[in-house]
Order: structure tokens, then C-alpha cells, then sequence
């Protein structure tokens, strides 16, 4: 295990957290063992060991003291991950941002490899501003004008990705009915559905449309997102949004296989990259 300079907070933060959890497994020892001799609430330990928050290196030293780990080397390495895990992003700044959304942007800026379906929104890594506009007012109707510029404002940011020189691999799924669903107008939508033409000519982009005639899709369970890592040592990520639950799986191999399997089912059932961006050429024409 090695502490990459380069590495996102966020992957170090990952690193950390397994290895902290690994080493208090090693030592026979409960979540509720080591809180009591640590001092800790039973809270804080949990969110060490799931990544939430990060940990300062002088509670570090203590609890890796605890664990009996002495190895010099190791030490240093996990005090490297530490350190780097608490750097500050962009999304830093958000401070009232919900914190799911938080880890969102996180996965995003550190992965790789980028799967996203979306059976009714187009997907937000590729929203025209007036689109997420659109969609954050409508969706919240409680919310108030800063709170929709915030949240359009932060949606954009994400897009930074997009226009990285190394930029992850990212492959878009949506159904038809996202495509299709006049968000913010006619106007607005035929500016969506020509940024979508646009960004499938990047070599790093593929995006794909499940049309109606494939009918009952096992997509229609809901949006997800997976996330690759560069390093081997970090294992994929799940992202899920219902319609009453947002989560975040990173523990669950199993669940994590068999939504990665439904994405190429669902890569199955729609137009192909070719057959959906002449699908969306179509589109556009009936909206001029």
C-alpha cells in the first residue's frame, strides 16, 4: 500500500478507513471495545471506519498504538493517508451541501471508470445549466432562488471532469422517456438533447438510449451510478437513488456485481452508442 501524492482525498480516505478496520479485525477487537478504550463515542469510531470523516494523525498514532502496530514504515504510510485524506476540494466550500451529494462528487472526481443510468432525468454530468435549472427548481418546490443557484452552480462544477486532459471513461445509459421529456421547454430541451450529440464525440464518452420498444427494463428500479478506481487496492463503489433513499455501497461486492451486470443488460436493450446518437439527431429534428 502506497500513499499517492496524487491521489484524491477521497481514495485516501478509502484506503484509511480499510485498513483501520482490517487492523482492529486483526486484533480480535469490537467497534464498542475500541471506542470505550479510546475515549470515543461508539458515532465517531463508525464514521472513522466508514469513511465519513476523517481522523487527525495524533488520534491516529493512538489508535493504531492500540492496535499494536509498530512497524515504522506502515506507520508512516498510514500517517501519509491520513494527512492527504483531509486535504480540501471545491465541493469544500459547500458547506450546506447534503452531505450524500458530497460523496458523489467525491467518488466522481477520484474514479476511473464511470457507469450511470438514469430512467428519467438526463444524467447530471451532462445537464445544460438551464436544464439542472429546471429540474432543482421543479423537483424541490420549497426551495428558494439561492438554494437552486447553489445546487445549479455545484452541477456544473461537477462537469469539470468532462474537460480534465485525463478525464475517467464514462458510459451514460437513459431511457427513452429522459430524452423525451420536455425539461425547461422546447427550447431548453433542443439545447439538452444538442449538448448530448456534442459530448458523445469525446472518445471518453459513450452514451446509449433504451428505447420504449424494449419495454419493462429492470432500470426502471431506479438510477444508479459505479465507480472504477485506478488503484486495485480500491474496490468499486454503488451510488443509488430512489425515490425515498439515497446510498452509498462500498462494503457489498455482491450488490455491487449485480448492478454492474444490470448496466450491461440495460447496454443490451438499448440503440448502441451509434444507433442512440441517430436516435438523438432525430430528436433534435422534431424540437427545431
Amino acid at each position: 500500500m502506497e500513499a499517492s501524492e496524487t491521489s484524491s482525498p477521497v481514495v485516501q480516505r478509502r484506503r484509511l478507513r480499510m485498513e483501520l478496520r482490517r487492523a482492529r479485525l486483526d486484533s480480535g477487537l469490537t467497534q464498542e471495545q475500541v471506542a470505550t478504550a479510546m475515549d470515543w463515542s461508539l458515532s465517531k469510531l463508525i464514521r472513522i471506519e466508514n469513511g465519513t470523516v476523517g481522523i487527525s494523525t495524533n488520534d491516529l498514532k493512538a489508535i493504531l498504538a492500540h492496535y499494536k502496530i509498530t512497524d515504522e514504515e506502515h506507520t508512516a504510510e498510514l500517517l501519509a493517508l491520513a494527512r492527504g485524506a483531509r486535504e480540501r476540494s471545491w465541493w469544500n466550500l459547500y458547506r450546506d451541501a447534503p452531505p450524500r451529494l458530497i460523496q458523489l462528487i467525491e467518488y466522481e472526481s477520484a474514479a476511473f471508470i464511470i457507469r450511470n443510468f438514469q430512467p428519467m432525468l438526463i444524467p447530471g454530468l451532462l445537464q445544460t445549466e438551464e436544464y439542472a435549472a429546471a429540474i432543482i427548481r421543479n423537483l424541490n418546490s420549497q426551495a428558494t432562488a439561492h438554494e437552486v443557484d447553489t445546487g445549479v452552480e455545484m452541477r456544473i462544477k461537477r462537469q469539470q471532469l468532462l474537460r480534465q486532459p485525463e478525464m475517467p471513461l464514462m458510459f451514460f445509459i437513459m431511457d427513452e422517456a429522459a430524452a423525451r421529456r420536455l425539461v425547461g421547454g422546447r427550447e431548453a430541451m433542443r439545447r439538452q438533447i444538442k449538448r448530448l450529440i456534442d459530448e458523445s464525440d469525446k472518445p471518453t464518452i459513450t452514451i446509449e438510449v433504451v428505447p420504449f420498444s424494449a419495454g419493462a427494463h429492470p432500470g426502471m428500479q431506479g438510477s444508479f451510478m459505479l465507480f472504477e478506481f485506478p488503484d486495485a487496492a480500491d474496490d468499486d463503489a454503488l451510488y443509488l437513488e430512489g425515490l425515498s433513499d439515497i446510498r452509498l455501497n462500498r462494503d457489498d461486492p455482491e450488490e455491487i456485481s449485480r448492478f454492474r451486470e444490470r448496466f450491461e443488460v440495460l447496454r443490451e436493450l438499448s440503440l448502441g452508442p451509434q444507433g442512440s446518437v441517430d436516435f438523438l439527431g432525430r430528436l433534435l429534428g422534431e424540437l427545431s
